[in-house]
């Protein structure tokens, strides 16, 4: 079990949380601070006649309009149902899970005015895989990712609908069949769910934890690549990257030695002078894309970590303060450039198949044995270069965008919600095209026989071969490619 507190989150504890399916628990912490915001907020209004944003007046440009107290219920409810204004494709549950997980981390802060019942309400949907249906579209990434958090909001009041037990399903059959009983939403806590960069940072947390994986799996590939094409170690060597030392490529650098120590391959005889910079300037290309990922997952940690609602609750120092922590600038500026350093490694990558197929240094033409009577590896390098030129459309920069909403109130928005969606799809094409590398690599590293590639690499070309075998003849390779992603993922 892991127990939510006000301290750090980190990107390692929710990987953790995820792959071990751990349950979810409020520390005795997170409940003070809980219970201590909403009863000074209670008392606030009971005995103010001040206005305060979204508890007794209207939302966005009808802030100034007050709202009596006997309809303050009734507010909270009216923003929940006229924000879930979503559509498109379903938000996968894979993304919606760490929704709930990052909006039970900022509601616990205890600035946010909430009851406990509703942060432990999202804690039993965590726990039951309970997932709210949300949709992708609909969020500019300004007032928070109101349209998305809206449909999370949903099932809490037993409206919308869940994906339960494999299943979608209404939300209020799903609550009856746990004998929960729908949620009120009473002052701020409507707006409280609502506002905030849950949804874009659920999105930025799932494409750095699939990034640090797969910016592995370009290291591995270029290694192979290196001993498959014949490359010479020397760009390789500390000597030229402790005069250059960023660290990114200090690491790639490494990571490649490491993955040819002991290759018989990369320490017989040589014949090129240099290498063709996709392989030459591995550490260099593929170091700036991990500088990029260790930048992106600082901002990100941050905002995991922030309380990203409004207005703001300070019950010690007896302040309510409207601002604009939900504007999710700090959010989109980074997905973009995730999008960036991730297509950058495809772009490597494609360029790595590119050579390989090209019939030079003793490779046959596609790496086939019969070139002519069969295409081999041909149109393997054609998908690689479709995805790469695809990833390259999806790095325009989302947040260069700002679209005017609001009546004028909201007049300028992050966008970083695009930018999240985008780059998740930058990522599961990046999977792709990796997967695609790593068999056509592993395709050419047949030809060196009997030379043998380090001890680690064959050993996994070996169990990749049980369930890949070498390309003979020609086959469908759609099918090698899904049995390539299946196996690298294991």
């Amino acid at each position: 079990m892991h127990h939510i507190s006000p301290d750090h989150l980190s990107l390692e504890t929710i990987d953790t949380i995820l792959r071990e399916n751990l349950p979810l628990a409020l520390s005795d912490e997170a409940i003070r601070r809980v219970q201590h915001c909403r009863t000074y907020l209670e008392h606030k209004i009971q005995h103010s006649e001040a206005l305060i944003y979204g508890i007794n007046t209207g939302f966005g440009s009808l802030c100034n309009i007050r709202i009596s107290d006997e309809d303050i219920e009734q507010l909270q409810h009216n923003l929940v149902v006229s924000h879930a204004a979503g559509t498109g494709d379903t938000v996968p549950t894979e993304i919606v899970r760490l929704m709930l997980l990052l909006k039970i981390q900022s509601l616990s802060q205890g600035f946010s005015g909430v009851r406990l019942e509703v942060v432990e309400r999202l804690v039993d949907f965590f726990n039951a895989g309970i997932y709210p249906v949300v949709f992708e579209l609909g969020s500019l990434g300004a007032s928070g990712d109101l349209a998305p958090l809206a449909h999370l909001s949903l099932p809490l009041a037993g409206l919308g609908e869940v994906w339960h037990e494999g299943r979608r399903q209404r939300a209020d059959v799903a609550l009856q069949l746990r004998g929960w009983a729908p949620l009120t939403f009473q002052a701020k806590e409507a707006l409280a769910l609502l506002n905030g960069t849950q949804f874009s940072a659920a999105y930025a947390v799932w494409c750095l934890l699939e990034s640090g994986r797969l910016a592995a799996q370009a290291d591995l590939n270029a290694a192979i690549g290196y001993d498959a094409f014949n490359c010479r170690l020397s760009p390789l060597d500390e000597h030229i990257h402790r005069i250059r030392p960023h660290a990114g490529q200090i690491a790639a650098a490494a990571s490649l030695r490491n993955w040819l120590q002991d290759s018989e391959i990369a320490y017989s005889e040589k014949t090129s002078v240099q290498d063709p910079y996709a392989f030459r300037c591995v550490p260099q290309v593929h170091g700036a894309s991990r500088d990029a990922l260790a930048h992106i997952a600082a901002m990100t940690l941050t905002e995991v970590n922030s309380v990203t609602d409004n207005p703001n609750v300070f019950p010690d120092d007896d302040l309510i303060l409207s601002g604009g922590n939900f504007h999710a600038q700090p959010l989109a500026l980074p997905l973009d450039y995730l999008a960036l350093a991730l297509s950058e490694l495809g772009s490597i990558a494609e360029r790595r198949i590119y050579q390989l197929i090209g019939g030079q240094r003793g490779l046959p033409p596609f790496l086939t044995d019969k070139p002519g009577l069969h295409s081999g590896m041909m149109i393997a390098q054609y998908t690689a270069a479709a995805i790469a030129s695809q990833n390259k459309t999806l790095c325009m920069p989302a947040s260069a965008d700002s679209i005017v909403s609001c009546n004028g109130q909201e007049d300028h928005v992050s966008m970083a919600a695009n930018a999240a969606t985008k780059a998740r799809r930058v990522v599961l094409n990046l999977e792709r095209l990796l997967a695609i590398e790593f068999m056509v690599a592993a395709q050419a590293l047949e030809y060196r026989r009997p030379l043998r590639s380090s001890p680690r690499i064959e050993s996994i070309v070996e169990a990749y071969r049980a369930v890949v075998p070498r390309l003979a003849e020609d086959r469908i390779l759609s099918v090698d490619m899904e049995k390539t992603v299946a196996f690298l993922r294991g």
